[in-house]
Formats: C-alpha cells, structure tokens, sequence
C-alpha cells in the first residue's frame, strides 16, 4: 500500500488562485469576473498583473453570468468567482439558459463548497451544488482534492472548450498530490491497489479515504483507492475495472447523498456491474454552524466512518 504524505496543508481555493494567475501570464485570452470577494477566492495576484482583464459585478451574481456569457462571444475565456452557493444556487436560470444551453465556454469557480465553509452555517453550505450542475447537458463538472490538484485543474480547464463547474474549498487541508502534475479531466486517479473492497472519493474525502485505508491496511483488509476529480464526465473505466476485482464500493464526498458522486456511480454500476455499495456523505439535510472538523465529524465525512462502511461493505458481498 502507497502510503501519501502531507507535504503542507494549504487551501484549494488559494491553488485556484496560483493556477489563475498563471494563465493570466500565458493565455492572453483568460479573464476573470468577481461578486465582491476577490480576497476569499485568492484572485489578488491576477488582478495584480491583469487589471485591465479583471471585471468587478459586486453583489450581482446573475449579471457576473450573463457578462461572463456575453465575453466568450469574442472569444475570452471568462473566470467567475464566488461562493459555491452563489456560483450555482443563486444564478441556476443563468447558467442554464446563458451558459449550458447556450454552449457558453464559461469556467465557473466556486469557492467554499460543502460543509467545510464552516462557521458561517447551513446558508452557504451548499451541499447540492454538484447535483444541480451535473444535471446541465454539456456542463463539466471537477471536484479537486488539495491545492496542487486544484492548481492544475485550473489550468487545464482553459484548454478545455465548453462550459465547466470547478468546485474547491475553503480551510486549509493535506497536500498530499504532485506538484505540476497532469490534470486529466475525465480520467480518474488510482491511488492505491486492492483486493477486498474499492473506494471512490472526490475533493476533501479523498484524503480521508486514504487515511481509512491505511487503517483498514493495518486490520489486514485490502482497499484499492480511485481519486474521482471529475464527476461529469465519469471515469467509467476505471470504476468498472476495480469494482470487478474487488466486489464492493464506497463513496465518499463532501455532498448530499442524492445528486452526488456516489449516486453516479451506483447509475452505473446498476447497469454494468451490479454491486453492493455504501455512501458516505450527507444525508438529505442542510449544515450548521461549526468548525470544519466538528461538522465533518458530526455528519460523518471522516475516515473512521469510511472505515465503518467498508466493513459494511465487505458483509454483503
């Protein structure tokens, strides 16, 4: 078993921030658009470099939509951003009818996804976002795990024509993937190989999962980890393949239940590879108030529940 190792915990949302300053020094196409909360999404160092490439709507989260629409038309690649919940929730008709029916080549960035947001409660917790995006034909959506993914997720979206959904978080957590790798949207990751039971993580629970599979490694159960960054489109793959092999599947996000990750997985294992799965995730409700640690463990999002529902698992093979 590959053993990962935190190399220095850092925030997503500041590798989105590295990644977007980047492209600004080499994609003279790339511009970006704020709703008021440049500091929280890190895009001081683009703006800093880039002011003349940087749009400020303030709190009009549906005109940053239509705007950022409206660029692609001469060809710039727009950047927006803001919370997760404003980046979906607030502005869905845009999106969908501005941006996804319409074939825009928008890249939506959404900070402060899921219950890690924290202190500031269930109203920007927004635990649905992956779901209402998944469901847009032609939209893409990414999940990253820690800075250095995230990083490089930000820059291969540039390359990427048509509309995108990066989804990244607040608090600081483990960096544990590569510096520079290859971000492949569509292609999930292998983390580490095994035989008794597969798990399949995306963004913060990745590196939960991992920590779960050494613990389960040392109670002599065989877990194979896959790191799904790209939610839409699936890896169908490589889910496929391991899931053959080992005859049961976790999912793990940082999402309700329904909409999720592992509600694409169990659609296609109902059709290919039928197999009995467990969830970890949150299940049908809205957040609270608390520290990101409190709530991960309050609702479950943790590696001692992982643990739990591989063993789960495994019984009803």
């Amino acid at each position: 078993m590959k053993k990962y190792i935190d190399i220095g915990a850092n925030d997503t949302r500041s590798g989105f921030g590295d990644g977007l300053a980047e492209l600004g020094r080499t994609n003279q196409n790339v511009v970006a658009l704020c709703a008021d909360l440049i500091g929280s999404l890190k895009m001081n160092q683009f703006i800093n470099e880039n002011p003349d490439r940087f749009f400020q709507v303030g709190i009009a989260e549906a005109n940053m939509m239509g705007i950022a629409a409206g660029l692609t038309i001469g060809g710039k690649i727009p950047f927006t951003g803001t919370f997760a919940n404003f980046s979906t929730g607030r502005v869905y008709d845009q999106i969908r009818q501005s941006i996804a029916y319409s074939g825009k080549n928008v890249k939506i960035c959404a900070s402060h996804a899921g219950i890690t947001l924290g202190e500031d409660g269930a109203t920007h917790q927004i635990l649905e976002d992956i779901g209402l995006m998944k469901m847009l034909p032609g939209m893409t959506v990414i999940n990253t795990c820690d800075f250095n993914q995230t990083k490089a997720a930000t820059i291969a979206i540039a390359d990427y024509i048509g509309p995108v959904y990066l989804r990244f978080g607040r608090p600081k957590v483990a960096n544990f993937t590569t510096n520079n790798q290859l971000f492949e949207i569509g292609k999930g990751v292998l983390m580490n190989k095994g035989s008794d039971a597969t798990i399949i993580a995306t963004g913060h629970l990745l590196w939960e999962s991992l920590k779960a599979s050494e613990i389960l490694y040392n109670r002599g159960v065989s877990v194979e980890v896959i790191n799904i960054h790209t939610i839409k489109p699936l890896d169908e793959k490589i889910i496929i393949d391991s899931v053959s092999k080992t005859k049961a599947v976790v999912t793990a996000e940082e999402h309700n239940i329904y909409g999720g990750l592992g509600e694409s997985v169990s659609r296609l294992l109902s059709s290919q590879q039928p197999t009995p799965q467990e969830f970890v995730g949150t299940n049908d409700t809205f957040g609270e108030s608390g520290t990101p640690k409190q709530l991960m463990d309050k609702y479950g999002l943790n590696a001692e529940n992982i643990v739990s529902k591989v063993e789960k698992v495994i019984e009803r093979k």
